[in-house]
């Protein structure tokens, strides 16, 4: 099937999995993940109507934008960043999603005010604790949330998360629920019902994630097909 074969697919199930959670299906924004796809593929997801494209890789993200992939879309960094690569990706991207610590949330400070900007971000959370993903674990999450706060050149708009690859369905539910429930939380205390976006689901996930809240879904293989790593 064709990228914008695949986008209605999603779309649909989107549709689906929204209406059954009481919820408007235009309120769940799609993030076509295109990791690995080239720019011809990226420009084929923003002519059949991709709301967003998300980059994991600074240097991918880099050569397409020479090449003009996302003109028409915005563009998300949703991938791990490291802080010498964050003057890379500061001003380009629409949005970051992925900024788990105070050390990057620095970095990005920085490199906005340089450039007299505003950066938006979501807060990235290490939901499950693992010592091999990034992110803010749930106990440290008000803390980076009120330290975002205090810096005048970022934003947050919400947060992201990623369960483990191996968790069972009923575990990923749980992971989804609890990160639910601080993006609840933190809105009302700190950010006065002034969050936009719950980032959390992907291909294989995405479904639920939108019955658990979710108003942003990260979709990779289910759109773009399966990636060749070499």
């Amino acid at each position: 099937m064709s990228i914008a074969e695949n986008i209605a697919r999603v779309r649909a199930n989107i549709a689906a999995a929204a209406k059954e959670a009481g919820r408007k299906p235009e309120d769940v924004l799609l993030v076509g993940a295109s990791k690995m796809n080239d720019a011809a593929a990226c420009r084929e997801a923003v002519a059949a109507g991709i709301d967003a494209l998300g980059e994991n890789r600074v240097q991918e993200m880099t050569a397409k934008l020479a090449e003009d992939a996302y003109r028409g879309a915005p563009l998300h960094f949703i991938g791990h960043l490291q802080r010498n690569k964050v003057r890379q990706v500061v001003g380009r991207a629409d949005l970051i999603q992925s900024v788990g610590s105070l050390a990057l949330l620095d970095e990005i400070e920085k490199a906005a005010a340089k450039l007299e900007i505003v950066q938006d971000i979501l807060l990235e959370v290490n939901v499950a604790g693992e010592e091999a993903k990034s992110g803010f674990s749930p106990e440290e999450l008000p803390s980076g949330a009120l330290a975002a706060l205090e810096r005048e050149h970022v934003r947050v708009l919400g947060l992201m998360t990623i369960p483990p690859a191996d968790a069972e369905r009923e575990a990923n539910l749980r992971y989804f629920d609890k990160v639910r429930a601080l993006f609840v939380d933190m809105e009302e205390k700190l950010f006065h019902n002034g969050l936009q976006y719950l980032s959390m689901g992907m291909s294989g996930d995405y479904e639920d994630a939108i019955r658990a809240g979710a108003t942003m879904v990260r979709v990779g293989t289910a759109i773009f097909g399966s990636r060749h790593y070499v």
